[in-house]
């Protein structure tokens, strides 16, 4: 094979766009090897993907196979938030081991690392934008306008970096419907997806921050009401790790013919799955305080 698949998946809900999504790149992605494997891992299996979820918010939301659970879910919207920002490294420190960025950090201070300055750990850039600032004033004073856009590559640090950003880009547009309803359309580009490991909490978790962060700030600023359109997730490389491969296949793959696609989801708007989403804040709070006091 010369060429890398390109696959489109195209379904209304998020559980139904992840589940496709994990089954074509199984049956239909070619064999890669990774930097990451062991001597004893089978190759991965990879792809080019591009996933439109029409209706990002509507149940069934969650699907049961993806490695975690509600907890982690609610944690990993709270880390897009910036909740965890501060666990970023010292860039010119090799002993210090934490993050290199977050997301977060990325969209709301681009162009700024933490380096020992003085002695002292400061904040190290020679720019400093904040895009989800630039990105909400942008579409509250133009909704239609094709220059709402946040990155996060930043090649003086991620051309070097051993684990550079996976997420690269997020776009948005609004279109406004016929009762006068902004809805924010939305394409996020990420240049590598662990499919099994990582993608699902990634796109649960910018449903999340769609919602919570741009979708609330642009009807502030612009009196609308707007609520989330479709979103299309692009991936470079779309994969499952060979080391997966095995427990993809009896986690979800043999039981599509035997178990109702109902009973492999969670509906998210279930007062009981979010009482569970809810109530984990304040736990994730003392862990990320017991955290700090470590570190």
């Amino acid at each position: 094979m010369k060429n890398i698949p390109v696959i489109c998946i195209h379904e209304t809900t998020l559980a139904e766009a992840y589940e496709a999504a994990i089954r074509a790149v199984y049956e239909n992605g070619t064999p890669f090897k990774t930097q990451y494997d062991r001597p004893e891992d089978p190759e991965s299996m990879d792809c080019t993907i591009n996933i439109t979820i029409e209706e990002p918010e509507t149940d069934p939301m969650i699907h049961m196979a993806f490695p975690g659970g509600i907890e982690e879910l609610k944690e990993y919207v709270m880390e897009l938030k910036g909740f965890k920002d501060h666990w970023t490294k010292n860039m010119n420190v090799e002993s210090d081991k934490r993050w290199e960025y977050t997301y977060h950090s990325r969209l709301k201070n681009y162009g700024v690392w933490k380096e020992l300055l003085d002695g002292k750990s400061q904040e190290a850039g020679k720019i400093k934008v904040d895009q989800i600032e630039s990105v909400i004033n942008k579409l509250a004073k133009q909704p239609f306008t094709r220059h709402a856009q946040m990155i996060t590559w930043m090649p003086n640090i991620d051309n070097d970096c051993f684990d550079p950003p996976c997420l690269q880009s997020l776009w948005y547009r609004i279109l406004e419907d016929e009762a006068g309803i902004w809805w924010l359309n939305c394409n996020i580009r990420f240049r590598s997806n662990d499919a099994w490991g990582a993608n699902f909490m990634n796109m649960f978790g910018f449903v999340q921050f769609n919602k919570e962060v741009i979708a609330a700030g642009v009807a502030e600023k612009s009196g609308r009401t707007v609520k989330i359109g479709r979103m299309n997730w692009q991936a470079d490389s779309f994969h499952i790790y060979g080391k997966d491969l095995k427990t993809v296949k009896e986690r979800l793959l043999d039981r599509l013919n035997d178990m109702p696609f109902e009973e492999r989801t969670l509906c998210f708007n279930e007062d009981y799955i979010r009482d569970m989403y809810d109530q984990a804040e304040e736990q994730i709070l003392q862990k990320i305080s017991n955290y700090d006091k470590i570190h």
